[in-house]
């Protein structure tokens, strides 16, 4: 089993997730998030001082999948979040070592 975590625009959490949905992803867990990468953020005005705003927001899903659904689960993510520009986000992948559901004992793939 692999985790994936994709951090994405706020503005595609939406299309994102019906594309997840479509895609048969059983579930998901989604945060609003802050952070900051390359882009380091951008600078505003407050009262006439120019004020550096580095923490940029987004949204942050994370999915647990079976190894061979990786590949295409990436692809939906990237087909869905990406518009070409600077900040479009980043997708991580981890292994899992175990899956408990705390409701039953299930462990591993009947778990996810």
């Amino acid at each position: 089993m692999k985790r994936i975590i994709a951090i994405v625009r706020p503005e595609k959490l939406e299309t994102l997730k019906d594309a997840l949905f479509a895609a048969d992803v059983r579930g998901m867990t989604i945060s609003q998030v802050n952070g900051c990468g390359n882009q380091h953020g951008w600078k505003e005005y407050y009262r006439g001082t120019e004020v550096l705003l580095n923490m940029v927001p987004k949204v942050k899903f994370e999915i647990v999948v079976a190894d061979d659904e990786v590949g295409s689960i990436v692809d939906t993510i990237l087909k869905s979040a990406r518009t070409g520009e600077v900040g479009d986000g980043k997708i991580f992948i981890s292994p899992v070592e175990e899956v408990v559901r705390i409701r039953t004992g299930e462990r591993g793939d009947a778990a996810v």
